[in-house]
């Protein structure tokens, strides 16, 4: 949620959440809420309140249904719509720390849910499997707040659901398009076994996963290298993977 909010320059103020459960087990609520509470304070929002809602018969004891939504706040002077991005413009990506939480329907069918199988080593992925999947979305709101402050930042897509090929996109204005040097960064052991694992295409995965990018910048040519240097700074790993085009949709150049 704050992922989104600070996509078009603005600050999250504040966040309410949403459980349902089939039992309320006070233990297991607080450790949800512990794990929400974390991610506000790494985001710099307030968790204001929220509702857990116990419904037997609707839901099984051990399952549970997780919501939220966050509100922020820009000036309207300030706010980032990518309206003046031009073609030859570069597009910066933000490494993600793992799959996100977005294709997990896809993921469970190609990994199973043996949970002995899951709790594995794996040398391809250098963790246990169940490790690389569970890994926390990335927040990146300090960052690109940060950010925001020293460059004109033209745009920026926050790779969720529908991947590459959905999401960035939807930053351009009509007649620009891009392309994403597929070979600009080393995409993520957990991307290839899956590709591997299900036979898809490179468009079909990119149109599902992040692929190892969380987060996409649109800035000019010339501040490329100022927008890369003042993001490592606050811990990011970031490289130029793409640029700007006239056209539409997402071209991806191996």
């Amino acid at each position: 949620c704050v992922n989104d909010v600070v996509c078009c320059g603005a600050k999250p103020l504040l966040f309410l959440d949403y459980i349902a459960c089939g039992k309320n087990v006070p233990e297991r609520i607080a450790d949800i809420v512990k794990g929400v509470s974390e991610g506000c304070r790494m985001a710099g929002c307030a968790l204001i309140g929220g509702e857990t809602a116990e419904m037997p018969g609707f839901y099984p004891e051990d399952e549970y249904d997780l919501a939220g939504f966050s509100v922020g706040i820009v000036k309207k002077n300030k706010v980032i719509n990518g309206s003046n991005i031009v073609k030859g413009d570069r597009l910066i990506g933000l490494r993600s720390s793992g799959v996100h939480s977005n294709g997990y329907s896809l993921v469970r069918k190609l990994f199973g849910e043996d949970k002995a199988q899951l709790e594995k080593y794996d040398p391809r992925l250098g963790a246990r499997t169940i490790d690389v999947l569970l890994r926390p979305t990335r927040i990146y709101v300090r960052s690109i707040l940060n950010l925001i402050e020293k460059v004109n930042v033209k745009g920026i897509a926050h790779i969720t659901g529908g991947g590459f090929i959905e999401n960035i996109p939807r930053i351009f204005p009509k007649g620009i398009g891009c392309e994403i040097w597929m070979r600009s960064y080393e995409v993520p052991p957990v991307f290839k076994i899956m590709q591997e694992k299900s036979g898809i295409s490179d468009e079909q995965i990119y149109n599902t996963f992040n692929m190892g990018i969380g987060m996409v910048v649109c800035v000019s040519k010339r501040d490329a290298e100022k927008t890369m240097e003042i993001l490592r700074s606050t811990g990011e790993e970031c490289c130029v993977i793409g640029k700007a085009i006239k056209g539409s949709g997402v071209k991806l150049i191996k």
